[in-house]
């Protein structure tokens, strides 16, 4: 059975597709740039690295999985979404409603539409992709993974602000999380490495890449997450600022009369890495911050404030397996796990740096033999996960 997976963000459309009578990736593209003249679309076929593509303005996301379909058409893989057997689309924001996922209904289509409010760049999207697909393939069934549904067994003690309770209740104030779909997955992917019940794995993990957050798990549920009501809390990020005194927002409205949706752009598009030394990938961080000190203290920023919250949840949750890094930068880069670290054997924690200078796409332990926590790199997989979650529904 083919699964289609889509992705919508507020400008773009990413996609894979699984058979998944094997479990093999058939084809993976994406849309970028929706809205613009310089519209890209690429699909690439796994099987003999064939590439199709379109550099067609695309005025909406309508049109941009029209073109998509078209793609398809074009490789010989299908001639329309009809021929699907189920399409999984991954959802930002579910807020306290949705915890699982969820086969699309109307009903489903509207709660996305009303949480607006709450991921404006995202949500928007998601409702237009799946209204589109369903009115293009009325027959095949959709499935919604939201990203914080991992997140919502939080006890009330974690997800809770410290505001008004009333407020807290009325406008629906409360830690959300995100990415809690790759959370899920590379925790019990590292359960099962380790040869541990999921139900009695206690883990943090790291989800570490332009956007970043860590998650406490305990007995193979989320106890606490660092992203809050929206992605913009906990860690700090490629141009996320991460936890800061909220006392800055008024504070630079008195002095240098920034105002509050200003502020919002700056705190998510400005900051980061990106604020402190003008650039938004690691890479390229750890590049300049060889002759460059600004650069360098991004990345130890970075760093330290991960190590942070590796600490908090490890007394949170008094028990700890594994540590699990994850995503581009927690998968790919040894001198940030190396800073992370360094420094932990008090609490069991100490990584071999031979081990973890080895570039793989397998999941493996970094560990030096006598750590009481072992460190793991599990790569993510989200798409796989969703398009697993798609077929089990729609059979």
């Amino acid at each position: 059975m083919k699964i289609l997976v889509l992705n919508l963000g507020s400008s773009s459309i990413k996609f894979k597709l699984f058979e998944m009578d094997d479990k093999s990736v058939i084809a993976s593209g994406l849309v970028e740039k929706i809205g613009e003249q310089s519209s890209y679309a690429k699909l690439k076929v796994e099987k003999n690295k064939e590439v199709f593509e379109s550099t067609n303005a695309i005025k909406d996301h309508a049109q941009g999985l029209e073109v998509m379909e078209e793609l398809f058409k074009k490789s010989g893989i299908m001639s329309d979404f009809g021929e699907l057997g189920g399409i999984g689309h991954r959802v930002v924001h579910g807020g306290s409603k949705y915890f699982k996922p969820t086969l699309v209904t109307e009903k489903v289509i509207q709660d996305i539409e009303d949480i607006i409010p709450l991921a404006p760049l995202h949500n928007p999207a998601h409702a237009i992709g799946i209204r589109s697909v369903m009115k293009k393939a009325p027959n095949v069934k959709n499935v919604v993974v939201f990203d914080t549904a991992f997140h919502q067994t939080m006890p009330k003690s974690s997800y809770m602000y410290a505001l008004p309770y009333e407020y807290c209740e009325k406008y629906k104030i409360r830690k959300y999380g995100a990415h809690g779909t790759s959370h899920e997955y590379v925790s019990k992917a590292g359960a099962k490495f380790m040869g541990i019940d999921i139900n009695n794995f206690n883990c943090i993990t790291l989800h570490l890449g332009n956007g970043a957050s860590a998650s406490a798990i305990k007995d193979g549920k989320c106890f606490d997450t660092s992203m809050g009501l929206t992605p913009l809390e906990g860690l700090m990020m490629g141009t996320r600022c991460g936890d800061i005194d909220p006392a800055i927002l008024p504070y630079l409205k008195r002095v240098a009369n920034i105002e509050v949706e200003e502020m919002d752009t700056i705190m998510n598009k400005k900051s980061g890495l990106y604020g402190i030394c003008g650039t938004n990938d690691m890479r390229d961080v750890e590049e300049k911050m060889k002759t460059d000190e600004k650069a360098k203290l991004a990345f130890d920023m970075f760093c330290y404030r991960i190590k942070k919250y590796v600490g908090a949840y490890y007394a949170a949750l008094s028990r700890v397996d594994a540590i699990i890094f994850t995503a581009g930068i927690g998968e790919n880069d040894n001198l940030a796990r190396e800073a992370i670290c360094e420094n932990m054997q008090s609490l069991g924690i100490a990584i071999d740096k031979e081990k973890n200078s080895i570039r793989s796409g397998e999941i493996r332990d970094i560990s030096t033999k006598d750590a009481k926590v072992r460190t793991l790199i599990v790569p993510t997989d989200e798409e796989f996960a969703i398009a697993s979650a798609t077929l089990e529904l729609v059979k």
